[in-house]
């Protein structure tokens, strides 16, 4: 199935990429485009900061008598 996909499509290469790039700009703006790349980033920080081990809560030690 992909190769049949690469036949139709073929390869894209630099100049392909930027002509995408530069549409996307056209349409979206570049104002859009920086909010949707921090909004992007915010999210995969926040996905990593939640997929490390969270430390266990130390358990409640009773108060010592003085």
């Amino acid at each position: 199935m992909h190769s049949t996909v690469f036949a139709l499509i073929g390869t894209l290469g630099l100049p392909e990429l930027l002509i995408i790039l530069a549409i996307i700009v056209l349409i979206f703006g570049a104002n859009r485009l920086s909010g949707l790349g921090k909004g992007m980033g915010q999210a995969i920080r926040g996905f990593k900061d939640e997929m490390k081990p969270k430390e266990e809560p130390e358990q409640a030690k009773p108060p010592r008598d003085a």
